[in-house]
Order: C-alpha cells, then sequence, then structure tokens
C-alpha cells in the first residue's frame, strides 16, 4: 500500500467528518454492552484469511464484542476468540472491516484488518455503525452509519454510507451524492447496507420520497439506477444471481420484517423458512444457505442459518454471536 494512497484516503475521510459535522450530524450515542479497551492485536490461532471458518461478533459474557472464528460443520463448538472489540465486522479475502468505539468518548472508527486479525489501519467514524461488507476482491469496504441532526428529518435516524478502495484510493464519501435513475431524488435520501458484485458495482438500499429501494450502483460512472421496492439489506449470493434481503411485512418496517430472496433474472421473491422478524443484513455461506443475527435483547444474540430456496426450517448455527461472514466464499 503506497503512502500516496493512503495519505489520500485519510484526507478524503477527514473531509467527510469535516462536512457531516458541519452539516449537523451529531452521532445518536448508544452505550450497551462491553466498552474495554481491548488491544487491537489478534490472537495468534485467529484470522480472517480464506477458509473453512465463520468469522464473527462474540456476544457471550466472556468476551463480549470481540471477534472470534469458528470451524465450518462445528459452528456451535469451541470459538478462538481475537483481541479486537467490533460493534460490526466482515471480511473477505484477506481483509476485514471493524467498526470499533474510538476511545472513552462515544466515537467511532473505522478499523481496516489484515488477514491475521490485526488493524493496519483506522480512519474516523461520524454516527453510530450499522452495516458493514468487503467486495469479494478483499479490495474495497463499505460501511453504514446512523447519524441524527439532519434538518430533513426532524431529529430523527439518517443513514450516511460510503467506500473505500485499497487498490485504487478512491474513496466514495456518500452514496447521496451519486445521480439516481428511477425514482425521484428527494432531499430526504438515504442509503445502507451496501453489498458488492465486483470492486465497481454494487446493490444497496436506497431510501427516497418515502419509499425503499433495491438499487444496483457503479462507482465509475457515479450512479444508481433502482430495481425494486421494499428491499433492505440486500446482500448478494456468490454466485451473484441473488440478493437476500429483509422486506418489510406489508410494505411497512413498523410491522417487521421477513427474510426473503430476489432472483435477479426473473425479480422473483421466494420469503425464507425463518418467520419471525430480522432486523439484520443477512450473509451468504455458500450459495445454498443464509446466515444472519436473531437478537435476544439489547445485549444478546444469536446466529441463525436458512436454506436460500424457502424449504426447511431455521436452525441455530452460533449461539452468542452476530455479524457473521462465511470465510470460505
Amino acid at each position: 500500500m503506497s503512502t500516496d494512497l493512503s495519505l489520500r484516503r485519510r484526507i478524503l475521510l477527514a473531509a467527510l467528518v469535516t462536512v457531516v459535522l458541519l452539516g449537523g450530524a451529531v452521532a445518536y450515542v448508544v452505550i450497551a454492552g462491553h466498552r474495554g479497551d481491548a488491544p487491537a492485536a489478534a490472537a495468534s490461532a485467529v484470522d480472517a484469511g480464506p477458509g473453512d471458518r465463520v468469522l464473527f461478533r462474540n456476544t457471550a459474557a466472556s468476551g463480549y464484542g470481540r471477534v472470534a472464528t469458528v470451524a465450518r460443520g462445528a459452528e456451535a463448538g469451541p470459538r478462538k476468540l481475537s483481541g479486537l472489540d467490533c460493534v460490526r465486522v466482515y471480511a473477505a479475502a484477506g481483509r476485514g472491516i471493524c467498526l470499533r468505539p474510538d476511545g472513552p468518548l462515544a466515537t467511532y472508527q473505522l478499523a481496516v484488518l489484515d488477514s491475521s486479525l490485526s488493524v493496519a489501519e483506522t480512519y474516523p467514524v461520524v454516527g453510530v455503525p450499522n452495516r458493514a461488507r468487503v467486495s469479494p476482491s478483499g479490495n474495497v469496504l463499505a460501511w453504514t452509519v446512523f447519524v441524527t441532526g439532519d434538518s430533513y428529518n426532524g431529529g430523527k435516524f439518517s443513514t450516511r454510507a460510503g467506500m473505500i478502495n485499497f487498490a485504487t484510493g478512491e474513496t466514495v464519501d456518500s452514496l447521496e451524492l451519486f445521480s439516481v435513475t428511477g425514482a425521484r431524488k428527494t432531499v430526504d435520501i438515504n442509503f445502507w447496507g451496501v453489498t458488492f458484485a465486483d470492486d465497481q458495482h454494487f446493490y444497496a438500499t436506497m431510501s427516497t420520497a418515502g419509499k425503499r429501494y433495491l438499487v444496483s450502483g457503479d462507482v465509475g460512472t457515479q450512479s444508481v439506477r433502482t430495481l425494486a421496492e421494499n428491499v433492505e439489506c440486500p446482500s448478494l449470493s456468490p454466485d451473484r444471481t441473488r440478493i437476500a434481503f429483509k422486506e418489510a411485512i406489508g410494505g411497512n418496517p413498523a410491522k417487521g420484517w421477513r427474510l426473503t430472496v430476489l432472483d435477479l433474472a426473473t425479480m422473483r421473491r421466494t420469503p425464507l423458512a425463518e418467520t419471525r422478524s430480522v432486523d439484520d443484513q443477512a450473509a451468504w455461506a455458500g450459495n445454498d444457505t443464509i446466515i444472519y443475527g436473531v437478537r435476544r435483547g439489547t445485549r444478546d444474540s444469536d446466529v441463525w442459518a436458512v436454506p436460500a430456496d424457502g424449504s426447511g426450517v431455521a436452525r441455530l448455527l452460533i449461539p452468542d454471536a452476530e455479524s457473521p461472514a462465511a470465510l470460505w466464499d
């Protein structure tokens, strides 16, 4: 990684922090669970490189908030804990993203992880961490945070979604700057839940004029276009043919969400066998299984798995866990 690229990224992200602060975006403070100052060094047996493991955030009382892995096929068995605290974590192709508290104040940072879960670089993030993803190549990181203070929103939550490309040095400060095709771009536009097809193309949720859309995006043209309504927190399958997402029941998020899979060729929707409301950005474990977190309270959650074709039943995969990433994809 060149010094010039690193410096450029830091300048761009510092500028983003300044712009957001001047715009009145003040982080909504949520203090729940472990906020200890654990060292960033990884335990020797834990890594985020490709292999038959699942990466996740531990929510067991011992080592709460630490990044951990379990062996594929033995997900309920012994877990290996790192020394790294994260609010959200994800990894692909040997690079990871960790959104975590930044010191004793209610501030956060984006930590870039190498394959050993060591922190390679950090950047300030304004807002409460919500979603995190890495492109299949490992080159591009995407994040979503909650912010408050936007004048159009009456003090309610808004989102900020951005990206950083470690191969080219490109930084997308906010998807709100992109042009939109297929819907009216209004002042209350928000984006969240990025998922990657490759380093230049992605899917995400866009909200504008009171409607939520699945959009496909192109970083090169700085544009997105709408594909379908009522699609939130998309997750692209490894074979790039389907999107797993949470669908608001009756189009109303106040009624909860149903995990669903969208076939991109036919746009056919298949509700999955998980019938509980799931407020998460699901992940794929291969092309046939969806994994996701289900909360049991403010601090407690488990990772569950369900077939991607609508058959079968949901099953507990990793107790006391959330924010999963299958490292073999």
